[in-house]
């Protein structure tokens, strides 16, 4: 049998809760991805639980306990527990008695079997007790040992149940899985990948961003591709092609960039400022990531202007997408260098771009709408244009003139 330790398990606050749910022949157990997460020596954020008392039984014993409840999915059976400031989510042992696809309706149980049986992938069909001792009905202890994803029985009916899963399958091989996806998995979601046009937007960019957001997402986007699931939901990648995504991770590695999910959905699609508006709407991206690809997409980058010039640029211009198009030009250059080391040189001055647009801090203007109008210049439209104009003046000088001589300019 295995068994586990860990500080997490060891938290009085989660102690109090299993023992609470866990008196008079009933039974809790923490579920899901802060097991799997421990056997993979994986840092964990969320714990769950799973428990045989029914929801009202489950509100009514944590708050004896002191504990606060929040009925937050009730008629599936999940409260959350806050503990110290801290929330758990407990959800009674049930099955799926009805899916369509999308939502489904459940009968709470008390047979753990059965409440395995229901989940999605076997490594996320972990249960522990209070002392740390596993229980595992379905092989997900072996599959994380060997990094497998797999969907538990039949994984055309586990999709049916809840499309969602086909891109679940990919975000969890993307962040846990090793050399092929499981390959009854993969023919299951080329086949039911129609399906996807069910979900919501929402909860496709939910799993897509989740999967752009792996530590190396590169070979889950490629059997994305090679099942027709990522034309299905990302169709601007189609004639773009996912090969630039390799060589942005080396590249972020190598200067200690932080993932990020929407500097790498740039290196998937084209920069066409009006299919990647309809596709923020599509995927009802927020306004600031919108507008962010948008900007990246009509940015300009002149490599052969002067260091002065480019600062002028970064100071009147959107630095944030300049810095994404430097980022991809420069994973780009890396990737072609490793073939012709004549492109080192290119490496070097796009690394040096880069650096210089990301520590770009520029002294504040020295003028206001104020002083214009104090100068003479009426309200109106006029004053934005005087503006706009003095600023590129004083960019250009270098960000050297004081505010006397730009007056002097108006």
């Amino acid at each position: 049998m295995t068994r586990i330790q860990a500080d997490w398990l060891r938290d009085p606050a989660l102690q109090a809760l299993l023992a609470a749910l866990s008196a008079g022949g009933e039974e809790a157990r923490v579920v899901g991805g802060a097991i799997r997460n421990t056997l993979m020596d994986r840092p964990i954020s969320d714990v769950d639980v799973a428990t045989t008392t029914l929801p009202a039984e489950t509100i009514a014993r944590v708050e004896a306990a002191g504990l606060r409840a929040v009925p937050t999915g009730i008629e599936h059976g999940t409260v959350t527990v806050v503990a110290e400031g801290r929330p758990f989510e407990v959800t009674t042992l049930r099955r799926d008695v009805e899916t369509d696809g999308r939502h489904a309706k459940v009968l709470f149980g008390r047979d753990w079997a059965l409440d395995a049986g229901r989940r999605d992938f076997t490594i996320n069909a972990l249960y522990c007790d209070a002392q740390g001792q596993v229980l595992d009905f379905v092989g997900g202890i072996a599959d994380v040992g060997s990094g497998t994803l797999r969907f538990i029985g039949d994984a055309g009916q586990r999709i049916e149940e809840d499309y969602l899963r086909i891109l679940r399958f990919f975000r969890f091989f993307a962040w846990y899985g090793h050399g092929r996806p499981d390959g009854e998995g993969l023919r299951a979601c080329s086949r039911l990948k129609e399906g996807l046009d069910r979900l919501s937007a929402e909860r496709v960019w939910g799993e897509l961003r989740k999967v752009l957001g792996a530590p190396e997402p590169a070979r889950a986007l490629l059997w994305m591709r090679q099942a027709g699931v990522l034309g299905r939901v990302l169709p601007e990648s189609e004639k773009w092609g996912i090969d630039a995504i390799h060589g942005l991770v080396d590249t972020e590695r190598l200067y200690g960039w932080a993932p990020d999910p929407i500097r790498r959905l740039e290196a998937v699609v084209p920069p066409d400022a009006a299919r990647l508006r309809a596709m923020a709407g599509r995927l009802r991206l927020s306004n600031a990531d919108r507008d962010r690809i948008v900007a990246w997409a009509m940015a300009e980058m002149p490599l052969d202007e002067g260091d002065g010039a480019f600062r002028a640029r970064l100071y009147l211009g959107d630095r944030s997408a300049l810095s994404d198009r430097l980022s991809l030009a420069l994973a780009a250059e890396r990737t072609a260098a490793a073939q012709n080391p004549d492109r080192l040189a290119q490496v070097a001055r796009l690394a040096a771009r880069h650096e210089a647009a990301v520590r770009f801090d520029p002294p504040p203007f020295p003028l206001s709408g104020h002083d214009l109008a104090a100068a003479g210049i009426g309200p109106g439209p006029e004053v934005g244009r005087t503006l706009d104009r003095l600023k590129r003046s004083y960019a250009e000088s270098g960000f050297v003139l004081g505010r006397d001589a730009l007056l002097k300019l108006v």
